[in-house]
């Protein structure tokens, strides 16, 4: 069995910068790159909002900036991901499929999944014209007809932040009433940009003739049956997002929604476990936050570590 100093568990801004920070530390980091490698920028075309790219940068192509800035540095970045984690012992005992590694301390950064509709057209046009993600995308869309598709705080939320640039929004919801509080859906049904469709699916993401483009919603009344087409600049799939915890269930403390709940700084309930990214952050779910806490975890573990008499 290997064994470590630091294994990080995932990529995306957080892992791929808690690697960076760790390997210049001489820590000789391993990350699993998990399913989705470079996370969830690898679907976002254009990045407009990432500190040092005036023009702009496509997202695959900064998780791949960043994923050879760590390996420069001596980061062991390996495909696959880790499918157990024992952190009942010392050192830490993790399965990736192949093998059990040892590691001294580790890093959780597997990211959180954006729940999408699994609509026809859906995964074709995801960063064509669909996105997941308003406060990332919505400069994209101004001066033009978007819609919001969802119906509880993170549309309400998403749809009053696109008002600032799009010139209507509507929130299609499958139901009549909305699960988002009072206070949101007020704010929302207050905003004059704002109308709702509700008792409606949508059945379809209708891409232009001519280009890989978002043109049309396919639209069903959920009571009549009654199908419309709604021609439409962008949609935003508003139901929410899935962390990816599912395999540290009884071992981190985690909050309702399966978000993992830190300590101070990074640190999780098991000492030497620290966790970065969107697996512990419900609320900004940025590429800058995300990378912000990569660094932050990596300086947790590499103080925690020299604490131990291991450097």
């Amino acid at each position: 069995m290997s064994a470590h100093k630091l294994v990080i568990i995932g990529s995306g801004p957080a892992g791929y910068t808690a690697a960076l920070y760790a390997a210049r530390a001489d820590l000789a980091p391993v990350l699993y790159e998990g399913l989705q490698p470079g996370g969830q920028l690898t679907i976002t075309t254009d990045v407009e909002n990432f500190p040092g790219f005036p023009e702009g940068v496509i997202g695959p192509d900064l998780m791949e900036r960043m994923k050879a800035q760590a390996a420069r540095f001596g980061a062991d970045i390996r495909p696959g991901f880790i499918q157990s984690v024992d952190f009942s012992e010392r050192p830490f005992v993790l399965d990736d499929g192949e093998q059990k590694i040892e590691a001294e301390a580790v890093i959780v950064a597997t990211g959180a999944t954006a729940k999408l509709l699994g609509t026809k057209g859906e995964d074709h046009l995801m960063g064509y014209g669909v996105s997941a993600c308003a406060t990332c995308d919505a400069a994209f869309f101004r001066d033009v007809h978007v819609a919001v598709i969802g119906g509880g705080d993170s549309a309400m939320e998403e749809g009053d932040y696109l008002t600032k640039f799009a010139n209507k929004v509507t929130i299609i919801h499958r139901r009549e009433e909305f699960r988002a509080s009072k206070i949101m859906l007020k704010r929302a049904q207050d905003n004059p940009k704002i109308e709702f469709l509700t008792n409606t699916v949508v059945d379809e993401m209708v891409s232009k003739d001519d280009n890989r483009r978002l043109a049309a919603l396919k639209l069903r009344n959920t009571e009549s049956g009654e199908a419309t087409t709604m021609p439409i600049d962008g949609a935003f799939v508003a139901i929410g997002h899935k962390p990816n915890t599912e395999i540290f269930a009884d071992k981190l403390d985690m909050n309702e929604k399966g978000y993992l709940v830190l300590g101070e700084g990074t640190r999780t309930n098991v000492e030497g476990v620290f966790a970065a990214g969107d697996v512990a952050d419900a609320e900004y779910r940025q590429a800058i936050t995300a990378a912000g806490t990569g660094c932050m975890a990596a300086l947790d573990a590499e103080r925690w570590l020299a604490s131990q008499g291991i450097s």
